[in-house]
């Protein structure tokens, strides 16, 4: 597989492996994609969540209502 980068990729790449904290390159990029996988996922699960409160319609309570049945709740006055 080959790849092209950008030299500002390449210079954080170097960075990253020479603060020791990786053993080359490859590690670097094997850990940004783990972590876009899992942004994805996060993002993915927030538009479900969004499409259901959208789908949930209006609620009849107001954002004061709200926020004092969560203080009763928790015992906050």
């Amino acid at each position: 597989m080959n790849i092209s980068l950008t030299e500002k990729q390449r210079k954080y790449i170097d960075e990253k492996v020479k603060s020791g904290d990786y053993m080359n390159a490859s590690e670097v990029v094997r850990e940004a994609l783990r972590a876009h996988e899992l942004n994805q996922q996060k993002l993915e699960d927030l538009r479900v969540e969004i499409q259901k409160g959208i789908d949930s319609g209006i609620s009849p309570r107001n954002v004061k209502d709200i926020l004092a049945a969560k203080r009763k709740e928790h015992g906050i006055q």
